[in-house]
């Protein structure tokens, strides 16, 4: 008798709801990091200094540099840093994003799926945003930079992202039924990329044996292509950025129907009899 009374929504109403469902699950998941938003984006900027620096330092220090391709050779850490960076913590991000059994599934009209594109666009915007102004401060402070194609450049890095959360979708489908296995993989996927993702060295110097350990990991590909489009002086002949877009695809359609069997099944007392 009470019950307030449900109004039927347009198209184009549903739509703007969902999107500004999506816009503050977005600031959400930005400020898991830490509650001031500043510090959040602060502290990924500083991660990636870290990593430019040590790869900087490791180079210089085993005389590697000629391993390099001509050109800015802090540009072509940071190319690699970048989408290695992008790829993990878009991974990482909708791996730990809302499952079908947290309390946040509870509120109407929020859902998996607004869980999940919310997670990726945080950590996209994040890591975006990071990128530019490491970037910016570099060609302002110490020497203008020089991309070759900017745009098919940055494509490569919305593929390293886009192939994150590929994989990330299917973990967080699986992590119900089996997380201590998934943990695991996540972890070790992870750092197995540190070496597996090629950004210390580019594919065109690399023996035969060691290209065929390499070429199945789709940010190997996505990172290879990129430095062919930042420097001009390097074209490369062993990988495509068609393999990764493939890869992806393949991995969203696998993560999409695990995701709706698992939003189907899944129970909170799953996780409360572990």
């Amino acid at each position: 008798m009470f019950q307030a009374s449900h109004r039927r929504q347009g198209a184009l109403s549903s739509a703007f709801t969902i999107l500004a469902l999506i816009y503050h699950s977005v600031v959400r998941s930005v400020r898991k990091t830490h509650s001031n938003a500043f510090l959040a984006i602060g502290i990924n900027l500083l991660q990636a200094v870290i990593f430019v620096a040590a790869f900087y330092a490791m180079f210089a220090l085993l005389g590697l540099k000629g391993a390099a391709v001509r050109g800015d050779f802090l540009l072509y850490i940071m190319s690699g840093v970048f989408l290695f960076m992008t790829h993990t913590k878009a991974m990482g991000a909708v791996f730990g994003s809302e499952g079908p059994a947290s309390p946040m599934m509870q509120h109407a009209p929020m859902n998996t799926i607004v869980a999940i594109a919310s997670a990726a666009l945080g950590s996209l915007y994040i890591q975006l945003l990071s990128m530019a102004v490491i970037l910016f401060i570099y060609h302002v402070a110490w020497t203008p930079i020089s991309i070759d194609d900017p745009f098919a450049a940055f494509a490569m890095f919305m593929l390293a992202w886009f192939t994150g959360v590929a994989i990330g979708l299917v973990l967080l489908a699986l992590k119900p039924w089996m997380p201590q296995f998934v943990t695991i993989f996540n972890t070790i996927y992870q750092r197995a990329n540190m070496i597996a993702s090629g950004k210390m060295f580019v594919a065109n110097v690399m023996p035969g044996y060691m290209l065929a350990m390499f070429d199945w990991n789709p940010l190997f590909h996505c990172i290879d292509q990129a430095r062919g489009y930042i420097f001009i002086n390097y074209v490369p002949r062993y990988t495509n950025w068609e393999y990764a877009v493939i890869v992806g695809l393949i991995l969203v359609m696998i993560g999409l129907m695990g995701e709706f069997y698992t939003r189907r099944h899944a129970s909170i007392s799953w996780s409360a009899r572990r």
